[in-house]
């Protein structure tokens, strides 16, 4: 670590609830091994309501702010821009203060996810499954947008929610068919299964996954593995968790928010799992 000698510069993450973040933990760990010594990173509960006048009353010592649930689309309207990546899902989690005074929003997740999966070695898949239909789901379509070459095949619970997916494809230009979630154990056959369900919602698909199973990439980080993860695992195929997305989003706020690059991945990854480990 080299000691750095700049201003003293503020960032946070803002949600709600928000104790349970890793988001600090993360941001902090790369400080000190990039020598940002005199930069510090909170958090914030806050719900939409409070939003506009926290924002309003930050001062020039803010660098940015991870936005996390439920904030991610009502921050948007506070800003001056938003980059193409936020806009394509209008999604903001990370907001960064210019030096002209400028708000500008982007989304790190959708990178984010990409990285995680390449760091694994998946590169490019020709078809991929994913479950779920929630904010996390059109990230995840966008992510694939990038690396998968043909359908994707959207496992969900409502038409109502099949026609938002279908949306979002036609918006992110890739081929999303839906299928409903009672033929879910369908899609743990598929070279890619991005999982952005919440907790226990796949536990029933853990005795369903085949005996060669390709890559899952479940989103969640608390609690690990996930029934679906561990038995993934235990056959042997490649699974890519939540704090590794975590993690690729995080080393790109960072990056951004400082200036500074390349972000310590390793470092942040386990300051990560030494907090999940201490839980």
């Amino acid at each position: 670590m080299t000691t750095r000698a700049t201003a003293a510069r503020r960032a946070a993450v803002l949600g709600k609830p928000i104790a349970h973040s890793l988001s600090p933990v993360l941001h902090r760990a790369a400080y000190e091994e990039l020598g940002l010594t005199d930069w510090s990173y909170d958090r914030f509960e806050l719900d939409e309501a409070a939003l506009p006048g926290f924002v309003e009353g930050l001062g020039p010592e803010w660098a940015g702010l991870s936005v996390t649930m439920p904030l991610k689309r009502a921050v948007i309207p506070l800003l001056d821009g938003i980059s193409e990546t936020a806009a394509s899902v209008e999604t903001v989690n990370t907001v960064l203060f210019t030096e002209d005074g400028r708000r500008l929003g982007d989304n790190t997740d959708i990178p984010g996810m990409v990285a995680a999966l390449r760091e694994r070695g998946i590169e490019q898949v020709d078809s991929a499954a994913v479950l779920g239909a929630g904010a996390t789901a059109s990230s995840a379509l966008a992510a694939l947008a990038r690396i998968c070459t043909g359908e994707v095949v959207a496992y969900v619970r409502s038409e109502a929610r099949a026609a938002e997916m279908r949306q979002w494809g036609e918006r992110l230009g890739i081929e999303v068919r839906t299928a409903d979630w009672a033929d879910a154990a369908e899609a743990l056959r598929a070279p890619l299964v991005v999982a952005t369900t919440p907790a226990g919602a796949t536990d029933a698909l853990a005795h369903a996954v085949p005996e060669r199973p390709a890559a899952l990439f479940d989103v969640l980080y608390d609690p690990w593995p996930t029934e679906l993860a561990a038995r993934w695992s235990m056959t042997g195929g490649a699974v890519v968790g939540g704090l590794d997305l975590l993690v690729h989003q995080a080393v790109l706020q960072v990056e951004q928010m400082t200036g500074l690059g390349p972000a310590p991945v390793e470092a942040m990854r386990k300051a990560g799992e030494h907090a999940l480990a201490a839980r």
